[in-house]
């Protein structure tokens, strides 16, 4: 009799490994291939040959239906029926905009906020994201963003659809293992690091509820399928990845408050592990790119109104402005956070008056910009789960190239299902799985020394750069960093030039 039993789940797994093979083929015809759609460049092939590495493969997770076979079923027929079209019209893969019901939570304008929801029916997996985009902190900067960024101050001119991308991407050979979970992509129009909670005022002019906002989508999910969720991934590029970090522990004791404590709440920092360290060159505090990190968030939290996770707080109190910081803020996170970071991120370099424009950097920048990534791989290191290439770049889960990027042979979307799976092994009391590493980080010292990075481009030509035009761009200094490692300079920038 379990011979029998068995047979059918059998036939169930192969079906629907076929079908997700059909999914991606069709996917492909559809989008006319990986390359259809403008993208950087992948990294050369010799240099992922050089260091052997093979080709990834991505093992199905069956944990979500092991429970249910009647949940395994509704998702084969959901992916039968996604394909059918296939042949016949175009796939709907859009994220429809809802916007909140709950009008007294709104955008710093007073428009009402919202989401945008591409649901997936039969999945228990589920994926909320906060998007990025830098904040104000007073009257005058704000009404400037309202002038220039409108949009992330007001829904009024929000588009009906949004079409997901990287993590949120619905095709499968773009996001192996999370194509097929309910997506939620939340709009930035709180411009507050997602931690405000105060209303719009004649006295300020602008509401700051980004803390609120997650709230209350949260609470409207539970009517749309998430109160049955068995996983909840609250995801962020950027400011977004900094809200984050304050908001998951909130949202899983809202939903344990409210009775579902089944469901477990996971966070994805992306970008967001900012660090309050002094600017290469100081200037007056003028906007959000003159600012020190500190100085920004000092008088920002005031103006806000915001809210950070109660256990940091006690840690700061009177200096709450530390928990806005990565390395500060998650000792004291209760949830699994996985944290994605550039050693070597653009926006950090930005507010620490490191402008990589124009004439090549001076020597002095160059220790500086080479500094922060060993202060990076400080603050990281008792981070473990964790992704940090040693790449000069800002936010990357959002985008398609996010698959190409890889930390020592494993690549991102490889460790997130590796950090899934020991979560899930964790919790059945297993032994967390062999060959699957989750604590992933550079140790080659120089911006872009991963050949895996996304490609850089001239900012006045457009053209392609290498590793070694990049270097020297930044004024690079081949014999002396030769000198300095104790090699030749043509050893040297042959390594460079393989991606040693």
């Amino acid at each position: 009799m379990t011979g029998v039993r068995m047979f059918p789940s059998l036939l169930l797994m192969l079906f629907l490994l076929v079908l997700m093979q059909s999914g991606a083929l069709c996917a492909r015809r559809f989008r006319g291939g990986r390359n259809s759609q403008p993208r950087r460049s992948p990294p050369p092939p010799t240099h992922r040959a050089d260091r052997g590495d093979t080709t990834e493969s991505f093992p199905l997770d069956f944990t979500a239906v092991e429970e249910n076979m009647d949940n395994f079923m509704t998702q084969v027929k959901n992916l039968a029926q996604s394909l059918y079209p296939c042949s016949a019209q175009k796939l709907d893969h859009d994220m429809k905009l809802n916007l909140l019901v709950n009008t007294s939570v709104t955008c710093n304008d007073g428009s009402p906020a919202g989401y945008y929801l591409k649901e997936s029916r039969g999945s228990r997996r589920w994926l909320i994201f906060l998007e990025g985009g830098w904040y104000c902190f007073n009257k005058e900067n704000c009404d400037g963003r309202y002038e220039t960024m409108r949009r992330f101050m007001s829904s009024s001119k929000w588009a009906q659809t949004k079409r997901g991308t990287g993590i949120l991407s619905p095709l499968p050979e773009e996001n192996p293992h999370w194509w097929n979970a309910n997506m939620v992509f939340i709009p930035y129009c709180s411009s507050d690091v997602w931690s405000g909670a105060t209303a719009k005022t004649e006295q300020n002019g602008y509401a700051f509820m980004g803390s609120l906002i997650i709230q209350e989508v949260v609470k409207n999910l539970l009517t749309k399928g998430l109160d049955n969720a068995r996983v909840l991934l609250l995801a962020g590029s950027s400011a977004g990845g900094t809200g984050v970090l304050l908001n998951v522990d909130r949202v899983a004791e809202l939903l344990e408050g409210m009775g579902y404590a089944g469901i477990q709440v996971r966070g994805l920092s992306d970008s967001g592990w900012f660090l309050d360290n002094k600017q290469y060159h100081c200037t007056d505090c003028v906007d959000t790119m003159s600012c020190t990190p500190t100085e920004t968030i000092k008088r920002g939290i005031k103006y806000w109104g915001s809210v950070v996770p109660e256990r940091c707080r006690q840690s700061h109190e009177g200096e709450e402005w530390n928990c806005f910081f990565g390395y500060r803020v998650f000792p004291s996170i209760k949830s699994p956070v996985f944290v994605v970071q550039w050693l070597f991120d653009e926006a950090q370099l930005t507010v620490d008056n490191i402008q990589l424009t124009g004439q090549p950097v001076q020597e002095g920048q160059w220790r500086y910009i080479q500094n922060l990534g060993i202060e990076l791989r400080n603050t990281l290191k008792d981070v473990p789960a964790m992704f940090a290439p040693a790449c000069l770049s800002h936010e990357v889960i959002t985008r398609s190239y996010w698959i190409d990027v890889q930390v020592k042979g494993t690549s991102l979307p490889r460790a997130l299902h590796c950090w899934d799976r020991s979560l899930h092994d964790s919790r059945n009391n297993k032994a967390p799985p062999k060959a699957c590493p989750v604590h992933l980080i550079d140790n080659c010292p120089w911006p872009h020394c991963n050949p895996t990075c996304p490609t850089i481009r001239d900012q006045f030509t457009g053209q392609e750069m290498t590793v070694v035009q990049f270097l020297m761009h930044m004024g690079f200094d081949v014999q002396k960093m030769a000198q300095q490692q104790g090699m030749d300079p043509s050893k040297l920038l042959g390594m460079l030039s393989s991606g040693s």
